[in-house]
């Protein structure tokens, strides 16, 4: 008999993370039998965009998919209204089509999950994405000197340990993670299980790019053939340093003038000059281009090596970047910082850089170092995608998880 599971995400599955990081597990464990209800809060705009392609996707693998609207006004109302909202929606899909478990991505939707568990005695799996409550401090959205922000982070962390208490499972995206929340929230180690932010790996091949693909991309984008280019994958500003990677940059093209570096984001390039151009940094060696998931694969495989530096916090102990998966799959080396479990994964497969700090010294070290991983084969590289990242692997976690809760 099959297990029908609901899947609750704030997170809108036409977001680029809905589709690289919810839907390919989906489609992966639908075919091993589970039946899904995925209930998704949608950005209007990339709805309107991009549902067309979601839902035929889930009519293909048998999702029913249920997308309600994301709210953002007002600021901290919205939030609750929303919360609300899942909940209630969340109890009625469950009167209709009756659950066997509930998978709750992030904090967000564990507060329906545990809202369900206490109602309806159905377990659910904390999927937790990371320390969301320390995030919000770290980033900035909550400054602890305002009471308000200091009462919703004794709330939500309150909230935090009920959710690691009353779930049946949890998912951490690292090692790093897990050990946090064995040394430090007394987690049992047998309810926690790491999977980090798989790919899909058949889709990001270098192999699958061929050599006229590289060239046309050449062309179109003014790039020489004697060009060596610095990538960089996915949005700026936030948790990624633009400021720190544009030095590494100007020090790289100090020393190997030919460099250039490509951003391949959907944030404007005006926005990158004003932060490149006052370091000194010519226009011309800097091309921004916006992306859609078919096309990164072909922009990747123009780089020579990959960038991402993240600032360093307590909640970056359960970062996973999604890109890393993605630029290794691609045979790339990494030049990055030390974050959850990347810095370990670059360094036990010999894949890349990794910096301990952003001193003009520790960059140029950096630089002079290129031609170590330089040597490495993309084979190599891609080796070690598969070690860690593969979505083959991270679903076969899953249906583990899903065996024992579906008990």
């Amino acid at each position: 008999m099959k297990k029908t599971i609901l899947y609750i995400s704030y997170d809108g599955m036409t977001d680029p993370l809905g589709q690289s990081q919810v839907l390919p597990y989906l489609v992966g464990l639908s075919k091993e039998g589970y039946e899904f209800t995925l209930l998704s809060f949608e950005k209007k705009k990339r709805y309107e965009q991009n549902k067309t392609i979601i839902q035929k996707i889930c009519t293909e693998n048998n999702i029913r998919w249920i997308p309600e609207m994301f709210s953002t006004r007002p600021p901290v109302l919205s939030k609750i209204y929303d919360n609300w909202r899942m909940k209630k929606k969340s109890l009625q899909l469950h009167k209709e089509f009756r659950f066997d478990f509930i998978h709750c991505r992030s904090y967000v939707a564990a507060a329906a999950g545990l809202y369900l568990k206490r109602r309806c005695k159905l377990p659910f799996l904390f999927d937790m994405r990371g320390f969301w409550v320390d995030e919000r401090v770290d980033n900035g959205q909550w400054n602890l000197k305002n009471p308000i922000y200091r009462l919703f982070y004794k709330i939500y962390k309150q909230k935090e340990r009920k959710y690691f208490k009353e779930s049946a499972h949890i998912i951490s995206l690292t090692e790093n993670g897990k050990e946090e929340l064995v040394t430090n929230y007394s987690v049992s180690e047998d309810k926690i299980s790491v999977i980090p932010c798989c790919v899909d790996l058949a889709h990001f091949d270098y192999t699958k790019i061929s050599e006229d693909e590289i060239n046309t991309l050449r062309q179109k984008h003014h790039i020489e053939k004697d060009d060596k280019i610095l990538t960089y994958l996915g949005s700026l500003g936030g948790w990624y340093l633009t400021d720190e990677m544009l030095d590494f940059f100007k020090l790289l093209k100090e020393k190997k003038p030919a460099s250039k570096f490509l951003f391949i984001t959907q944030n404007k390039k005006e926005e990158v000059l004003s932060k490149a151009v006052p370091k000194g940094i010519l226009e011309n060696d800097i091309i921004v281009v916006p992306a859609g998931r078919n096309e990164v694969p072909g922009l990747l495989a123009l780089s020579r090596w990959s960038i991402f530096f993240i600032k360093d916090a307590y909640s970056k102990k359960a970062s996973s970047p999604t890109k890393q998966g993605e630029i290794m799959a691609m045979g790339i080396p990494i030049i990055c910082n030390d974050i959850g479990d990347t810095g370990r994964i670059v360094e036990s497969g010999g894949t890349g850089i990794v910096l301990k700090n952003f001193s003009d010294a520790t960059l140029r070290a950096a630089i002079v170092n290129l031609s170590s991983i330089q040597e490495l084969t993309k084979k190599q590289i891609r080796e070690s995608a598969f070690v860690y990242y593969d979505l083959r692997k991270g679903i076969e976690v899953y249906k583990s998880v899903y065996h024992l809760l579906a008990q």
